[in-house]
């Protein structure tokens, strides 16, 4: 062979390992980006993270869980609070209104008047916030997203990370706080997950957890328009709690003939991993989390059940008993032996995690007993009916 053919082999071979290499990396993109597409729920910015499992909607603007559902389910049924949806079904104007699951950090609840002058809003500024895609790839079996924003009024930085693995009905949730300022500050954050109808249906969904001992939210005598079906600043032990006036009330269900309004909250640190679930037995669907006490101490119970049946419930794993003002928080310090917020030292990072799941369930299971992780699955049991639920679940916790 001539010096002048081995040349134009040697390029031909290069052209071609070139090209084999461009066409790679395009498979590979194509790929890591096949389980996440760009999309718009309620007129608002989102991304949808899918696996063969589950779908999630996630807004852009606060990483908000707005949408859930089963790839296979054909009327696409998602569990969680849509009340632009709510609204239009009534009739009414779609004015925003509360989605899915949704992040108060750093606050929780009402602010002092000082706060509101200076712009911040309630329930934290987190959930107001548009963030950036900081990452999205595939792992392996493992689909990874990561948004990320700047919180300028509370100077703190906010990143959550979405995990979901191939074959799983599971959504790993991992978030980062960091403070910007040079001294230790008590943090209020809550997870501000909330279901809704038609998921949530009057004497029929129920609500299920791992916590005992129970307070009912203080109110005044004059309630206003909506009433109260519980006493006021009550412990009770779940899931009797004391009504208005006298006997008890089931809470683990919405009331057959809804109008009332509740707040109860929960010690949940009996255990390290704690877990709530609502489960609809005539749907057979069921949404749990589990998260970890050391992280979130308590659990709230938001009843929102008005005669429109458009009802709302939330299943809020926080930092504190109630959503209150700031200087609430911190002054109560500890309630029920359990302290009433978090702290966020000098410009360092406080992390939390938490998985969430959405499964069918067998015919005939009516509770959710017992909700753990144990050698990479999720076990859910109904000891009544002797049925059960394992799912794989190969993230940690």
């Amino acid at each position: 062979m001539r010096r002048g053919d081995a040349g134009v082999r040697r390029r031909g071979i290069m052209r071609l390992l070139i090209a084999v290499g461009v066409l790679t990396a395009a498979l590979a993109q194509q790929s890591d980006s096949g389980f996440l597409r760009k999309a718009s729920f309620e007129e608002r910015s989102a991304l949808v993270m899918a696996n063969d499992k589950l779908e999630l909607t996630v807004l852009t603007t606060g990483a908000t869980l707005a949408n859930l559902v089963l790839n296979d389910d054909p009327g696409k049924q998602s569990p969680y609070w849509n009340a632009p949806r709510m609204a239009r079904e009534l009739g009414q104007k779609t004015r925003g209104g509360g989605l899915g699951h949704f992040v108060c950090v750093d606050g929780f609840g009402p602010v002092s008047d000082e706060e509101k002058a200076a712009g911040m809003p309630g329930h934290g500024e987190a959930h107001t916030v548009p963030l950036e895609l900081r990452y999205s790839g595939k792992q392996g079996s493992v689909a990874i997203v990561t948004l990320s924003g700047r919180l300028p009024l509370v100077q703190e930085m906010f990143t959550r990370t979405f995990r979901m693995v191939d074959g799983e009905n599971v959504v790993y949730v991992n978030s980062e706080l960091e403070s910007e300022v040079a001294f230790d500050r008590p943090v209020c954050w809550a997870e501000h997950a909330t279901i809704g109808s038609p998921f949530l249906e009057q004497g029929v969904t129920v609500v299920d957890h791992s916590g005992h001992r129970g307070m009912t939210r203080p109110h005044p005598a004059n309630i206003g328009p909506v009433p109260r079906r519980l006493a006021s600043a009550k412990e009770f032990t779940w899931p009797m709690a004391p009504g208005v006036n006298g006997g008890e009330v089931d809470l683990r269900s919405a009331p057959l003939h809804p109008n009332s309004l509740d707040h109860t909250t929960y010690v949940m640190t009996d255990r390290k991993v704690a877990f709530v679930t609502a489960l609809h037995p005539g749907k057979r669907l069921l949404i749990g989390y589990m998260f970890k006490t050391a992280e979130y101490p308590w659990l709230q119970d938001w009843q929102n059940y008005p005669p429109t049946l458009k009802m709302s419930r939330g299943l809020e794993f926080s930092t504190m008993p109630f959503d209150v003002p700031r200087r609430e928080a911190i002054q109560t310090n500890t309630l029920l032996g359990t302290p009433t917020y978090r702290w966020l030292p000098a410009k360092s990072k406080i992390e939390t995690r938490f998985l969430l799941f959405y499964t069918r369930t067998p015919e005939g299971m009516r509770k959710v007993d017992d909700v753990r992780l144990e050698a990479g699955r999720i076990v859910i049991e109904d000891r009544a009916s002797g049925k059960q639920v394992t799912l794989a679940a190969s993230q940690p916790l």
